[in-house]
């Protein structure tokens, strides 16, 4: 089985690249069996979104679109 922290690396690069079917199949299991690991994937989601979101506003502002 996986250890967490071969799962939280993969969680993380799957942001970056796309994962081998072997990966996304060993991530799957460990976290449907991992409720820390599943946390993890979904905070590393939403530092995602929340980063996206902040650099399209201050791009807007730089530009002066404030809508």
């Amino acid at each position: 089985m996986m250890k967490c922290t071969q799962a939280t690396q993969l969680l993380s690069e799957k942001l970056d690249r796309p994962l081998s079917n072997k990966e996304k199949m060993n991530l799957g299991i460990h976290t449907a069996m991992c409720p820390a690991c599943r946390q993890f994937g979904k905070q590393m989601l939403s530092l995602r979104d929340i980063s996206q979101r902040y650099v399209k506003q201050s791009d807007r502002e730089e530009r002066g679109d404030n809508t």
